[in-house]
């Protein structure tokens, strides 16, 4: 991969640990960001560098942070604390990485996907993930009465989707899958996470060099005017994004509805909730951790605080999306909470290319779900059940789960 795609694994290597690790529930923020609680939206923070940064924990912050393109997401040019590298002067990005990009390059590339995933296209798949999912909690019944509910069902939905949208062989998911965890697990050696890249790039490349022989009806095929290294750096960011985030929503949404059973019949009893209790998900969970960072291009403001140039500022979207001064009671979960807007999808012009897909692919994925297996329930106790704290993205790693 890149040095710009290794940034966000890299600058969660330098997070004191008490702003990742969870605590008894595994789906509050760790507890180093609720005891900053009251201390202001925006903090300094020290990294275990020993590089200062700037913590994020206010929503309205947070928007204007990601609103303002002065607070650059190009890490080619604007090095964040995880590199200590000074700027760059650099005419022309040659990659595709356009999550680290900024305008006009960035406008440039996502003009050319923002077509690929209208609300209208992602509507229109709903019955063929609607098939997809009933088909896993078939299979899964045929089987016995216990799966672990990672690979038997919430990792294949939208690896599958993501694939047929792609033009993906199915069939090498597991490689795709096993060097994508790889390449976002902190814990893993810089060695370790640059083979995995490698290996991502070689198979993408792959791709790119059959669908130029031979196009097919996909978005791969439907972005071949652009140079290879482009196209196959915009084929991994849509690949990994499309099967990583919500995979694990799907698991850890289920482990949060199973862990509030209250709220789980609330939904059974009223499936018109589905799409609100969607939204509440995903602002409570938050599985995004702290990889969303930006770079100050010039002394700024957020908030009542000014940031020096070249200070890094990061995103903390698990805490922000709590922020107390937003919502009422915001630790509870609330599958009838008033739909308001949360940072689950980040904002402004980097907001998430696939919302309305894995919209979607939640709503049939769990609605589906709780609907078939209405006994539901943990296979283990829940504090047995393995959290991905490592990770870029947060989940759990299994969920063993049975039925009657």
């Amino acid at each position: 991969m890149t040095s710009a795609a290794q940034t966000p694994t890299e600058l969660r290597r330098l997070l004191p640990p008490e702003l990742v690790e969870r605590g008894a529930c595994p789906f509050d923020p760790p507890a180093g960001l609720t005891g900053r609680r009251g201390q202001g939206p925006v903090q300094r923070l020290e990294l275990v560098n020993g590089a200062e940064a700037w913590l994020v924990t206010g929503i309205e912050e947070a928007r204007a942070v990601l609103a303002d393109t002065r607070f650059s997401s190009d890490r080619v040019r604007h090095p964040d604390a995880a590199t200590g590298a000074e700027p760059r002067q650099v005419e022309a990005r040659d990659d595709g990485m356009f999550v680290f990009m900024d305008p006009p390059e960035h406008t440039r590339l996502r003009k050319l996907l923002t077509g690929q995933f209208t609300v209208r296209r992602m509507r229109a798949l709903e019955e063929h993930i609607r098939e997809i999912a009933v088909g896993h909690i078939e299979a899964m019944k045929a089987a016995g009465t216990e799966a672990d509910l990672v690979p038997a069902y919430a990792l294949p939905i939208p690896s599958l989707v993501i694939c047929e949208l792609l033009g993906v062989d199915y069939g090498e998911r597991d490689r795709f899958q096993r060097n994508t965890a790889v390449a976002l697990n902190s814990a893993a050696s810089p060695d370790e996470r640059a083979r995995a890249g490698l290996e991502l790039y070689t198979y993408i490349g792959e791709l790119v060099a059959a669908k130029r022989a031979a196009p097919g009806d996909d978005m791969v095929s439907g972005l071949l005017n652009l140079p290879d290294r482009q196209l196959v750096d915009v084929a991994l960011v849509l690949l990994g994004a499309g099967h990583e985030t919500t995979a694990n929503m799907l698991a850890l949404g289920t482990f949060a509805l199973l862990e509030h059973p209250g709220e789980l019949a609330r939904l059974r009893e009223d499936p018109a909730l589905l799409d609100t209790a969607i939204e509440e998900l995903l602002r409570f969970l938050s599985i995004i951790q702290m990889g969303v960072s930006r770079v100050a291009t010039e002394d700024l403001a957020i908030g009542e605080v000014t940031v020096p140039a070249g200070a890094t500022v990061i995103i903390a979207t698990p805490e922000a999306n709590r922020d107390p001064a937003h919502w009422d009671d915001p630790d509870r979960l609330d599958l009838g909470r008033p739909r308001v807007s949360h940072l689950a999808f980040g904002h402004g012009i980097h907001q998430c290319l696939g919302q309305q897909l894995a919209r979607v692919e939640m709503k049939v994925g769990l609605g589906e779900l709780i609907t078939r297996l209405p006994d539901l329930r943990l296979a283990v106790p829940a504090e047995q059940v393995p959290l991905r704290e490592e990770m870029l993205v947060f989940g759990v790693h299994s969920l063993p789960v049975t039925w009657s």
